[in-house]
């Protein structure tokens, strides 16, 4: 114990350094747990489009969108999103909303601002687009 005390005071960078990666990675663990979003991947995500009627919302830019999309997404910007503008699909709070980007990082923070929202199922589509395309899922442009 004498040694750490000792490592900690002559190397405090390096100390404080490590306690913040131990509580990033402890975070990364809890906060899912207590999240309301839920992550699926392809395979989940089509289920739920196909048996359970969900509906996909890809909060991708206009020019992302215009490069190709899943078949029946509603396009709702993030930022749209962000100001708590869910018009397009308000009347839908039951049913379960996919919720889609690119990569699937921005996907999550619109996830969560759905959730605040009022709606009861949401899911974040893991990896996005990328992932979606990558396994030659459809995309349409139309």
């Amino acid at each position: 114990m004498q040694q750490v005390v000792e490592f900690v005071g002559n190397n405090p960078i390096i100390s404080f350094a490590w306690v913040g990666l131990f509580g990033a990675v402890i975070y990364t663990f809890i906060q899912p747990m207590l999240s309301k979003v839920t992550s699926v991947g392809n395979h989940e995500a089509t289920l739920l489009i196909n048996k359970e009627d969900a509906v996909v919302v890809d909060v991708r830019t206009n020019d992302e969108y215009k490069k190709g999309y899943i078949a029946g997404a509603r396009h709702i910007p993030l930022t749209q999103i962000q100001a708590n503008n869910f018009k397009p699909i308000e009347n839908l709070k039951g049913n379960p909303i996919i919720v889609v980007c690119e990569t699937g990082m921005r996907s999550g923070s619109a996830a969560n601002a759905l959730v605040k929202g009022g709606f009861e199922k949401v899911y974040n589509l893991r990896g996005g687009m990328t992932d979606w395309k990558s396994a030659n899922l459809p995309i349409t442009k139309k």
